[in-house]
C-alpha cells in the first residue's frame, strides 16, 4: 500500500503569474494522478515478448481511458499488422493562430530481468521514502501521466487549453520502434504538428531538471559463433575439437582493448567531433569531475574496487553521451544448472550497440560485421545478423520553443535545468521531426540518473514527478504565449 502523495506546491516552484489555479488543481489532482500511473505499472506490457501482447493491448487501452479522462477527444489505438496498439487524442479548439504541440510518450517497457533481485514485485508498484518502484514506473508511463496530469489541470479549471494538443503513445519503443515508418506513412498526416514534447528522459539530478539536446542512436546485433553440428562429449573431445563458447568469448574480448575503449577498426571513424561550446557544456556540468565520478559510482552501484571503463583521454559525460559502444547483452548458452559436460556447437550473443552523433549506422555495424568475420577463432564460422537501428539525433539548444522549455522547467524546479545528452537512445525523434518539417523537439525528464530504468527497482521520485507535471503545464502556457 502506498503512502499518500503530495498534495501542495514543492517548495522550490515558483509558479509564473497567472496560472495558480492550474497549479493548484494540478497539485490537488497528484493523488489521483499518481493512483492512475500505480493501475499501468500493474499491467506487464513487455513489447518484446511474445507472450505480453495481451497486455500490451490492455496496456494501451487503459492508456486510452486516462487520456479520455483528461478531457482529450478523438481517442483511439492506432495499429498496423504486426505491430502492438499506439494510442493517439487530440484537443483542437485554440483556435487557427495557436501553435500545435504533439506530446510523446510509450506505454510498453522492458522485461524484468532477474526478479529476485526486485525489492519488492516489478508489477506491484510500491513506495518507499519518497520513491515509487515498479517497472514501467519512471520509463515511461509516468510520462503518459505527466501529459494526463497537465492538460487535465488545464480543462479542469480553465475548460480550454493554451494551445492546440496531440497526443501520441507508443507501443514499440522499447524494440526499437520497428513500424514506426509504417505508422507515420499511415497515420502522419493527422500528427503533424509544429512542437514535439517528449517526456522519456533523465534529469540531471534530484531536483535538478535536464532539457536534452543530444541522444545516441542504436543497433542491434546478433551474432552466431558454430563450431560442430552438435554438441560433444567434453572428455572424450575436450582438448582439441573447438567449442563455440569458448571461441565466442574470444571473438567478444576482442571487440575491446585492455581499457574497455572499443578496437573495431573503422567503428568510430565517422563520430562528431565536439565544438567548443559543447565542450564547454560538458565541462559546467561536470566541474572537477571527482564529485561526478563518485556519484556515477552509487547511481551504477558499482561493486567496490570496479574502474570506469572507454577511453580515459575522454570524459565521463563525453563518452556517456558522445561516444559509441558495444555491449553483449545476452548469450544463448545453457543455463550453469542446467549444464552437461560437452563442448558447445553453437553460441548467439546478442550485441546493443550505442551510436554516435555522426555515425552512418550501416557504415558502423559493416565495420563491426568485418571485425567479427576476420576475428573468429580456430576457423570457427561466424554468422551477423543486423537488426534495428536509428541514427544519433542532435539539435542546437535554443530557440523559442527551447526557451519555452527553460522558462517552464525553471519555474517548476525552482533552477534552470542542464542542457544535457543522453546515453539511450528514442527512435521516434528524428523521423517525426523531419516528417513536420523540422519541427523543433522538447525533450524533458520524468527519470532521475536513480531511477535505473532497464534495471532491477526501477523507480519514480515523486517529488519531481510532480515538478514534471507543473512543468507541462506552465510549457503549455509558455508555448501559448511565445505565438502570440
Amino acid at each position: 500500500m502506498t503512502a499518500e502523495p503530495m498534495s501542495v506546491l514543492p517548495a522550490a516552484t515558483r509558479v509564473p503569474s497567472g496560472l495558480d489555479d492550474v497549479a493548484e488543481r494540478l497539485m490537488a489532482q497528484m493523488p489521483q494522478t499518481v493512483a492512475w500511473l500505480e493501475d499501468l505499472v500493474r499491467i506487464p506490457s513487455i513489447s518484446v515478448q511474445p507472450e505480453y501482447a495481451d497486455d500490451c493491448r490492455r496496456s494501451a487501452e487503459r492508456t486510452a481511458q486516462r487520456l479520455r479522462d483528461a478531457g482529450l477527444e478523438d481517442v483511439e489505438l492506432l495499429e498496423l499488422d504486426g505491430t502492438h496498439p499506439y494510442v493517439t487524442g487530440s484537443w483542437l479548439r485554440a483556435g487557427d493562430d495557436a501553435p500545435t504541440v504533439l506530446l510523446y510518450a510509450h506505454h510498453d517497457v522492458q522485461p524484468v530481468g532477474t526478479p529476485e533481485r526486485w525489492s519488492s514485485s516489478p508489477f506491484e508498484p510500491t513506495e518507499r521514502e519518497g520513491r515509487l518502484y515498479g517497472r514501467g514506473a519512471a520509463d515511461d508511463k509516468a510520462g503518459i501521466m505527466a501529459h494526463v496530469a497537465a492538460i487535465r489541470a488545464w480543462l479542469d479549471t480553465r475548460g480550454t487549453l493554451p494551445v492546440n494538443v496531440k497526443v501520441v503513445i507508443e507501443g514499440e519503443e522499447e524494440i526499437g520502434s520497428p513500424n514506426l515508418e509504417r505508422f507515420l506513412d499511415t497515420y502522419g498526416a493527422r500528427l503533424r504538428a509544429d512542437v514535439i514534447v517528449l517526456t522519456d528522459l533523465t534529469n540531471w539530478k534530484v531536483g535538478w531538471p535536464g532539457l536534452t539536446y543530444a541522444l545516441r542512436g542504436m543497433a542491434d546485433v546478433v551474432v552466431t559463433v558454430r563450431a560442430m553440428q552438435q554438441p560433444v562429449h567434453s572428455g572424450m573431445w575436450g582438448g582439441v575439437v573447438p567449442d563455440a563458447l569458448t571461441a565466442t568469448v574470444r571473438l567478444l574480448a576482442s571487440l575491446h582493448d585492455d581499457a574497455g575503449a572499443i578496437a573495431v577498426d573503422g567503428f568510430e571513424d565517422d563520430v562528431r567531433a565536439l565544438a567548443d561550446d559543447e565542450r564547454a557544456r560538458l565541462e559546467a556540468l561536470e566541474g572537477d569531475g571527482e564529485a561526478l565520478a563518485d556519484d556515477f559510482r552509487d547511481e551504477a552501484r558499482l561493486v567496490a574496487g570496479a574502474e570506469f571503463v572507454g577511453d580515459d583521454r575522454r570524459t565521463i559525460l563525453e563518452r556517456l553521451w558522445m561516444r559509441p559502444t558495444i555491449t553483449p547483452t545476452g548469450m544463448d548458452v545453457p543455463a550453469v544448472a542446467a549444464a552437461s559436460n560437452t563442448l558447445l556447437a553453437q553460441v548467439r550473443t546478442k550485441l546493443s550497440c550505442r551510436l554516435a552523433p555522426g555515425q552512418d549506422p550501416d557504415r558502423a555495424l559493416d565495420a563491426l560485421r568485418r571485425h567479427l568475420e576476420t576475428n573468429v577463432p580456430w576457423g570457427l564460422e561466424v554468422q551477423v545478423d543486423v537488426g534495428e537501428r536509428n541514427r544519433a539525433w542532435v539539435t542546437e539548444p535554443g530557440g523559442g520553443a527551447w526557451d519555452a522549455a527553460v522558462a517552464a522547467m525553471t519555474a517548476a524546479y525552482g533552477r534552470e535545468p542542464a542542457a544535457m545528452g543522453c546515453g539511450g537512445s528514442i527512435p521516434f525523434v528524428e523521423p517525426f521531426s523531419d516528417a513536420f518539417g523540422g519541427a523543433p523537439c522538447l525533450l524533458v525528464g520524468v527519470e532521475d540518473p536513480g531511477s535505473n530504468a532497464h534495471g532491477e527497482d526501477e523507480s519514480l521520485h515523486l517529488e519531481d514527478f510532480a515538478k514534471a507535471c507543473l512543468t507541462e503545464a506552465f510549457l503549455l502556457a509558455e508555448l501559448g504565449r511565445d505565438a502570440g
